[in-house]
Parts: structure tokens; C-alpha cells; sequence
């Protein structure tokens, strides 16, 4: 057998808190990237208890997407891509500080995966910096 670190994506890497939410968007102290079909909303904020060091929320607006099944879809593809990169934030964050991450996307036409993906790579890496 061979030992492969496993890349994720836990329930604790989401944000679920309304509160954490309205603190992201209404606070004021977030900044913002695009990388097209997508845009990314973070900020730094100290961390609550047992919180995973970065937090992600994927929101595909229906004004898009009128169907479940193609906004699903595209937030799939998101959440992949990001499961796959998330090692690019890795060592931004210092300790006792959380980053929150809002993905919302833009376009109304589908992307191919690898086209997201490049876009997700583009969008963490630019806030790595």
C-alpha cells in the first residue's frame, strides 16, 4: 500500500453560520477577486473554538440556473476543484485566525470542469498572496 495524503472536504470546512455569513458580506473588511465565471468574497477573522482554519461557501443564485439540477451541478464542479486545490492556502492563515471564503458564480452558460478548476486555482492563489 501506499500512503497518499487524502484531500477532503468537511462539514467544518463549510460555513453553515448565518452570522458568519452576514459578518462576511456586511462587515465591510472583506475584499473581493475574480477570476470569470467566478468571484470570491474573503476575510480574515479570529477563529471560535474548533473551527476549521478556512471556511468556504459555494453559491451558484437561481437567477442563473432556474433548475436545481444545473446550479447542483456547477457547485460541484466548484466544490471539486477547490477540494483538490485547498493546499494552495495552506500557511496563510496564522494561527488563532480563520479565512472565510464566499464562491459565488456569474455566468448563466456552463464551464467545463478543468476550465473551473483553472479558475478556482487563479482565484486561491490570489488570495494566498
Amino acid at each position: 500500500m501506499y500512503d497518499v495524503q487524502r484531500s477532503t472536504f468537511r462539514k467544518q470546512e463549510r460555513i453553515v453560520s448565518r452570522r458568519l455569513i452576514e459578518t462576511l458580506f456586511d462587515g465591510g473588511h472583506s475584499l473581493s477577486k475574480a477570476a470569470y465565471p467566478l468571484r470570491a468574497v474573503y476575510m480574515k477573522k479570529e477563529r471560535q473554538g474548533e473551527a476549521a482554519p478556512v471556511q468556504i461557501l459555494i453559491s451558484v443564485p437561481k437567477k442563473k440556473f432556474k433548475h436545481a439540477v444545473d446550479r447542483n451541478r456547477v457547485k460541484r464542479q466548484i466544490r471539486e476543484a477547490y477540494r483538490k486545490n485547498k493546499s494552495l492556502l495552506e500557511g496563510t492563515v496564522e494561527e488563532g485566525q480563520m479565512l472565510l471564503i464566499a464562491i459565488i458564480w456569474l455566468s448563466d452558460k456552463h464551464f467545463a470542469t478543468k476550465e473551473i478548476e483553472k479558475r478556482v486555482i487563479s482565484l486561491l492563489k490570489q488570495m494566498a498572496e
